[in-house]
Formats: C-alpha cells, sequence, structure tokens
C-alpha cells in the first residue's frame, strides 16, 4: 500500500494499551479542489487531544500526506526528519495528558481512497468525498488509524460558497471565509473509529425527509437529479429503520442519516456513521432495470444501515474481526429484506449469488477460516471476499436456526447493551448467545469458523420394488487438503410430480453428522420423484442430486413452487459444471430447456450469467460455437415471448446480447441500435444502447466511430466511463497494445477509467489477440502492484490476469512466476487464485470433451 503505514497487529495493540484519545479537531482548507493546476493538495489541520497510561513513553502517529508544515507534542515542536507517509511521525516524551497539533498538506486522491475528487464532464463542477476503510483516514488527517481507538471529532470545512458539506454529524455553525468561499463548522461527533468518519463535499443535489425523529438525507451529483429515485430509497431506508429498531430494541444513536450516491466507487457502499458513501454507477439508475437491479440495491442499503448498531455503535476489536462485521450485515439485510420489504424472495437470491460467491472463494488455494488472524493490514486488504460476506453470512445464519431467532436477537440485544461506543470480540458475542439461549456454542464456531473449506453432501438412494425407499444414506465428503466432516442441520425435502409441478409432499429435518448418516425417518415411506437435501437452504454446502431425482429436475426445473428449491437445483448444477461432474454443454442444454419458464428474475438474470461463464470457461472450445449458438437461440425465442415492457424481457434481451456471435444476431443487435427491429416494448435507453454497441465491437462489427457518436449522445460521466470500456474492446492488436500501456504507465488513472480499460482489455471472443499478454503481465504485476494504491493494484492483479487464456502454458507461466522471491503474501494469493481458475477450466473443460 503505497503511502500508508502498514500497521501490524502487535503495533495496534501495545498503542492501545497505551492510548486513550478523548477527541480530534480537524481543519480542512477544500477551497483548492475547484482549482484545475493548484489543486493538487489541500491543507488539513489537526488537533488531538489523547491520554498515556505511561508517561514519558513514546508511540506513533499516522500522517500520510504529501508534506507536514509543522507538528507541536505540548507546545513542543515534533522532530519532521524522520517522518514520511509510510511510516508516521514519531511521537516521544509523552505525558498524561497530550495534544498534537500537526498542519499538513494531503493529495487529492483519484483511486477512490483517502479523499476523492472528480470533475463532472457535464456542468464542470467537482466533487468530494472520503472513503477510510480500512485505513486510510491517515490520508485526509493525522490520527491513530485503527478501529479500537475511538474518539470524537469535530471537523471544519472551508469550500466553495455554493457547495455543500456533509459529515458524521449535522451542521453546527456557518460562517464566510473569504471571496465566495465559506467554512462549515459540524456539531462534536458521537465515539466512533477513524475508518467510518466521513467528510463529503461538492454542489450535491439534496432531498430530505423526516422519519421516527430521525433526519434523513439523500444527495447525489448536480446532474444526476433527474434519475435519483429518492421516494423508493426513503421507503426500503425507512422500512430498514423500522424493523432494524424492534428487533435489535436499540434505537440508531444519532440525529441524522444521510447517504450519498457518489461517482468512481470502488466498492458497492460503506457504512460511514450517519454518513453513506453508496456507488452511483450501481444504484442510480438512469435507465430501465430490472427488479434484480432494485433488490440489489435494496440490500446495499440495508446492509450499511445494519452496520450502524454492528460495526459502528459496537466495532471489532482488530480486523480479525472483520468477518463478523460484513457477515452480520449481509446476514440482516437479507434479513430484513426478505420480512420488511417487498423483496420477500431474498433468501433466493442470498443463494443465487451471494452463497455461490462464497463457494468459489472457499474452493480457491487461498481458502482460509471465515475467522483468521490478521497480522497486518496488507493482509486485511484482500480478505473483502466471499468467505468474509458470504460464508459467514451462511454461518450466522445456521446459528439463527440452531438457537432460535428469539434467543439470538436476546443475545444479541445484550451484546449492544454491553459494548455500546466501544469495542468486541465474537467472542463476547457468543457470551451473550450462550446466557440468551442457553446453549454451548463453542463447538459450533470452532466447527464452522476456524476451518476452511466446504463439504459436499451427496444421497445415496436405493429403492425397493413397492416403491418405497428401502435406505437413504447422505454421504459427506471434503477435500483432502481440508478434511473437516461438520454437523449440518438441513431439511431434506420429498416432491411429487403432480400436473408438472413438483410439489411438497413432506420436509424433514435431520442432523448429517460424519461420512454417513443414514436418514432412518425415510425407510418404508414411498420414494418422491425429487429427493432434494438442504431444502430451504439452511446450511452451508455443496449438494447433489441422485440419479433418479436429477432426471425429474432437468425435465421439470420450473416446476417448484418455491424459488428457494429451484435456487438450490441450479446452485446443484452449477457446482456440477465446475467440478467437472456435470458436462458444459448439458448445463447450457438445462439452461436452454428451462430456465426460460423461470418466474424468478434473479434465478433469470444469475443463471444466464453463469451460462455465459461456462461456455467461456468450461466447454470444450471445439463445441463452445455450437453451445453460444444455442443459448443465444433460446434467448431470442424466450425474449419473443415476454411480456412487453417487462423486466424479463429486459433481461432476456441482455442475455441475447451477451450471447449473439453469428453475423445475423449482430445484424439484429445492428438494428436495434439504429432503430429497427426491436420486440415491441423494448426500450433501447441509454445503458442498454451501450451494452449492444459493447457486443458489436467486441465482434468486430462496429468501431471507434460509432463508439465516439455514441459518446456524444452521452457526454456525461457514465458516458465516459461506458465509452472507455467499449474503446478498450476494439479487436486489434494496435488497440490492445495502447489499451495496456495506458495501464502498466507511469501516469495513475482516474480508478473509473482503470477500471473500465480493465474489463475491456480482454474479452472471451479475443483470446488470440491477449495471448501475448500473458508474458507481459507477469512481467509487470509486481512492479504495478508497489506503484498503485490498494484498489486498483487488486482490480489490476485480478483482471489483467490471463484467465481466458486456459491452457497449461498459463499454468506454467504463473507457477514460475510464484517461485520468484520477494512477492508480497497479498500478491501472491490473488496470483494463484487466478491460476486455481485456469486449472479448474481445464479440467472441466476435459470433462466436456469426453461427454462429446
Amino acid at each position: 500500500m503505497p503511502g500508508v503505514r502498514n500497521l501490524t497487529q502487535v503495533e495496534a495493540t501495545e498503542r492501545a494499551r497505551l492510548l486513550d484519545v478523548t477527541g480530534y479537531d480537524i481543519s480542512l482548507d477544500l477551497s483548492t479542489a475547484v482549482l484545475a493546476t493548484q489543486g493538487r493538495t489541500f491543507r488539513s489541520v489537526t488537533e488531538v487531544r489523547f491520554r498515556c497510561a505511561e508517561p514519558g513513553a513514546g508511540t506513533f502517529i499516522e500522517v500520510a500526506a504529501e508534506s507536514v508544515h509543522s507538528a507541536t507534542l505540548n507546545g513542543a515542536p515534533v522532530e519532521l526528519a524522520d517522518w514520511s507517509a509510510e511510516r508516521g511521525l514519531t511521537l516521544t516524551g509523552l505525558a498524561a495528558e497530550n495534544v498534537l497539533v500537526v498542519e499538513a498538506d494531503f493529495a487529492y486522491s483519484n483511486s477512490g481512497q483517502g479523499l476523492h475528487r472528480t470533475v463532472d464532464p457535464v456542468d464542470g463542477e467537482t466533487y468530494l468525498y472520503s472513503q477510510f476503510e480500512t485505513a486510510d483516514a491517515q490520508r485526509v488527517y493525522a490520527c491513530f488509524d485503527q478501529p479500537d481507538l475511538k474518539s470524537v471529532y469535530t471537523w471544519h470545512a472551508t469550500v466553495p460558497a455554493h457547495w455543500r458539506v456533509i459529515s458524521n454529524m449535522p451542521v453546527a455553525a456557518e460562517e464566510p471565509a473569504g471571496d465566495d468561499t465559506r467554512t462549515v463548522h459540524f456539531a462534536t461527533s458521537a465515539r466512533m473509529s477513524t475508518y467510518i468518519t466521513a467528510l463529503c463535499a461538492g454542489p450535491y443535489h439534496e432531498v430530505r425527509y423526516t422519519h421516527d425523529g430521525i433526519d434523513l438525507g439523500y444527495f447525489c451529483r448536480a446532474s444526476m437529479a433527474e434519475h435519483l429515485d429518492a421516494d423508493e430509497l426513503n421507503l426500503i431506508t425507512t422500512q430498514g429503520f423500522d424493523f432494524f429498531h424492534e428487533q435489535f430494541g436499540v434505537r440508531y444513536p444519532l440525529p441524522k442519516y444521510d447517504q450519498i450516491w457518489v461517482p468512481d466507487f470502488n466498492a458497492g457502499a460503506m457504512e460511514n456513521f450517519g454518513c453513506v458513501t453508496h456507488a452511483e454507477s450501481h444504484y442510480i439508475f438512469r435507465s430501465q432495470v430490472t427488479d434484480f437491479e432494485y433488490e440489489q440495491r435494496a440490500n446495499t442499503v440495508l446492509h450499511e444501515l445494519a452496520h450502524m448498531w454492528f460495526g459502528n455503535l459496537v466495532t471489532m476489536r482488530w480486523w480479525n474481526d472483520l468477518w463478523l462485521n460484513e457477515s452480520f450485515a449481509e446476514w440482516a439485510s437479507h434479513w430484513c429484506n426478505t420480512h420488511a420489504t417487498r423483496f420477500t424472495d431474498a433468501w433466493t437470491t442470498f443463494l443465487s449469488l451471494r452463497k455461490n460467491w462464497g463457494y468459489r472463494q472457499d474452493q480457491l488455494s487461498s481458502t482460509h477460516p471465515v475467522y483468521t488472524e490478521m497480522p497486518d493490514l496488507e493482509a486485511v486488504e484482500v480478505n473483502f471476499d466471499g468467505i468474509t460476506y458470504a460464508k459467514g453470512a451462511s454461518v450466522l445464519k445456521q446459528l439463527v436456526a440452531y438457537v432460535g431467532i428469539e434467543p439470538f436477537l436476546a443475545g444479541l440485544r445484550s451484546y449492544f447493551g454491553k459494548h455500546a461506543w466501544g469495542n468486541a470480540t465474537f467472542d463476547d458475542l457468543l457470551t451473550e448467545l450462550e446466557s440468551a439461549s442457553g446453549r454451548e456454542l463453542r463447538k459450533f464456531a470452532a466447527q464452522w469458523l476456524e476451518t476452511a473449506q466446504v463439504n459436499t453432501l451427496r444421497p445415496e438412494v436405493t429403492v425397493g420394488p413397492d416403491g418405497t425407499y428401502q435406505q437413504v444414506v447422505v454421504r459427506q465428503e471434503a477435500p483432502a487438503e481440508h478434511p473437516t466432516l461438520r454437523t449440518h442441520r438441513i431439511g431434506v425435502g420429498l416432491y411429487d410430480l403432480t400436473d408438472g409441478r413438483l410439489v411438497r409432499r413432506e420436509l424433514v429435518e435431520v442432523d448429517v453428522a460424519g461420512e454417513r448418516t443414514e436418514l432412518t425417518a425415510l425407510h418404508g415411506r414411498p420414494a418422491a420423484d425429487v429427493l432434494l437435501l438442504n431444502d430451504e437452504d439452511l446450511s452451508y454446502t455443496k449438494l447433489r442430486l441422485d440419479e433418479a431425482s436429477m432426471a425429474t429436475v432437468v425435465q421439470h426445473i420450473a416446476g417448484f413452487e418455491s424459488s428457494l428449491a429451484r435456487a438450490l437445483c441450479w446452485a446443484a448444477a452449477w457446482d456440477m459444471v465446475r467440478d467437472a461432474e456435470l458436462a458444459a454443454r448439458d448445463y447450457v442444454a438445462l439452461v436452454v430447456a428451462g430456465l426460460p419458464a423461470e418466474t424468478d428474475i434473479n434465478l433469470v438474470t444469475a443463471t444466464l450469467r453463469q451460462a455465459t461463464s461456462a461456455l467461456t470457461f468450461y466447454a470444450d472450445p471445439e463445441w463452445a460455437p455450437t453451445g453460444w449458438a444455442d443459448l443465444s437461440r433460446a434467448a431470442k425465442a424466450t425474449l419473443a415471448g415476454t411480456e412487453p415492457g417487462s423486466g424479463f424481457q429486459l433481461a432476456w434481451a441482455r442475455g441475447y446480447a451477451s450471447t449473439a456471435r453469428s453475423a445475423e444476431d449482430l445484424a439484429t443487435l445492428r438494428g436495434w441500435l439504429d432503430g429497427t427491429g426491436a420486440p415491441q416494448g423494448l426500450t433501447i435507453d441509454t445503458e442498454l444502447r451501450w451494452s449492444l454497441l459493447g457486443a458489436l465491437v467486441a465482434n468486430g462489427a462496429a468501431g471507434v466511430a460509432e463508439i465516439e457518436a455514441e459518446l456524444a449522445r452521452d457526454r456525461t460521466a457514465s458516458g465516459e466511463r461506458e465509452a472507455a470500456y467499449v474503446h478498450a474492446l476494439v479487436p486489434t492488436a494496435e488497440n490492445k497494445a495502447a489499451v495496456w500501456a495506458l495501464l502498466t504507465g507511469a501516469q495513475a488513472l482516474p480508478n473509473w477509467r482503470h477500471r473500465a480499460l480493465l474489463q475491456g482489455f480482454s474479452h472471451p471472443v479475443q483470446v488470440e489477440l491477449v495471448t501475448p499478454y500473458r508474458e507481459r503481465y507477469f512481467a509487470v504485476v509486481a512492479q504495478v502492484w508497489a506503484t498503485l494504491d490498494s484498489e486498483p493494484a487488486q482490480e489490476f492483479t485480478q483482471l489483467a490476469y490471463p484467465a481466458y487464456l486456459v491452457e497449461e502454458e498459463t499454468v506454467a507461466a504463473t507457477d514460475e512466476w510464484l517461485a520468484g522471491a520477494g512477492h508480497p503474501a497479498p500478491l501472491r494469493r490473488l496470483v494463484a487464485e487466478g491460476r486455481d481458475g485456469v486449472l479448474r477450466a481445464l479440467q472441466a473443460r476435459a470433462r466436456d470433451a469426453r461427454s462429446a
């Protein structure tokens, strides 16, 4: 992480033992933000008040600045000779009570970390927002940048007079500061960690509501105001507040709750206390979207809201418990969505999207326990993954089922009550849950949180001549390198086929433990047409179907009335493809036959994506063109029969665009773009136009002139991002070389452009074009990692990896690089994950080829 101290857990523990930080006073001069030439940095003056348990001792404070002008400790100058952004400032001879004042110039960021600055191409206005997790508050003010040194904060910001400024607390006062500038003073904050402090500034558009005594604000760039559906956002937010207030038994503790949709954001959102930032590109909809997008947005809104209690009010002591912070918010958001909003099938979405992410992550060579020690900040940066979020949330879902929702909530309320405004660990939470439920939970926690990888449950079914079960055995499997067999509380659903519908006759709850569990409760019962393990999706496990059940599902997957049951079957089939147990061509045949009748928009969207991934990575290249044609034909036919103007019509139109390969299909897409031949009711609006153009350009059916013409129609920040992506898709050797030069050059790119170029550089139809970059990737990846901020460095490492080159040569090149010395452990991890994907694809392709 260039420019930031890589704080270790040992250092943080000692500093927390020594210090008690009683307050920050932070003054920022942001009036330079609008200057094109001199506006590279801003002045920050920080006053920190803190106590020291051992007068005379020394410590350090993070100051990731461009330059430090002065620093005084208790009125005496601090030696600056040893200061650097990476080391911070050394403090010696501490008193029992200390006042440190640091005046420094910090750099505006274009990486989405620290204080990010962006200029709107529509009106030339400048916007700022902060992003401090994991430890980037030190890029804006001098601070003890670790989660367990909580304090209170008083912000002051001098800005252009027409700007709004938003922070964790309400504005206390304003005053003129000079020509066309003013200084905004904020009320002193509640006690919180540095990483959830925040400040956003610019001519943001604002909409306000009041609900249950809480002042609610919604902000976006002025040029996006027409697209901010504040009423819908407020509905989800207030439904969340009402639900969490009732369930948690603790009121939201701040007087206001602002949400700001910001450009160029690296993640989905960030839970700054009372000042949540969201990714504008994900969640402000300029064009028609489906309920898939609306549900994803609602889930994110509720995820960040849950953090106000879990993470903000009570905060992890160190990043070892990052999983608990994110897993709880992940679980709570889906729980709330299911019970408090119109998205009542949110657990289906959790399975089809989030758990699949967890399963994938858990089967990589980098797999780790949900709870894992974090020796330093660099290790934390790469751990915002599917295990930390989705597997952890799955474990919490099991824990709730195990202890019961009421004892779980009773324990949670006690946890909030005891640790409010402080720091706690998972052990603290377990103590309260054990007390509330009367159950011993340490063994459960050890089994699920301290071991890695995922089990597979496989049924073995014997049916007698009379049509009843003679024996049903569940085999539990674990990979040899992670041989843990866990205890699973699962539902076993028995489904009968009646008039094309799969009706659940019975749900039997059982405990599966060890390698072999016989389900004696089923002995002698009439055999079902489908026996579905883990029905209701209670456990975190991959599952298989017996041969007879699988045959029924292949013909009648749409017959399940429950979207969750259908999702379990789709997930099982997808797992089988990835594990080389089911040929990619057979999976595509299942999609072509079963998905057109699917009535859950999230399953349609997720499964279409998986089908294209199957053809890209797991299908025999000799057969893949046939598969693309089959999937494209099915998408086009289904599109023709969908309700005009519906979300399903849009979802299948997107699916058709992503699968089009033939000259005929590309001509159809060209017609839509030119205003002819589109299905009735399908609006070819801004976002869909970019998708169509991207498909045409990638396949060589459109070029630079069309991209520039489309950008002229959409001269916005979103349009510039889309144009950068589509430009990178242009399938010529010269263009790929130019894009690579930008990605690896000395000039740091804005994060939106960096990401767009990476996403467009490689494409499934351009494997030959990017083959020369396999060797070049391994030649530069270490240098890129050392040069860029952590977010763009991770994106380059993952997205530029030659994943589309599913060849032994890619594995060999990766092995040679991994054998080299001196690579940082987080970088090695991400490169090795790329290798894992290629190995899995090679095995799946071999399986698909054998099926021919």
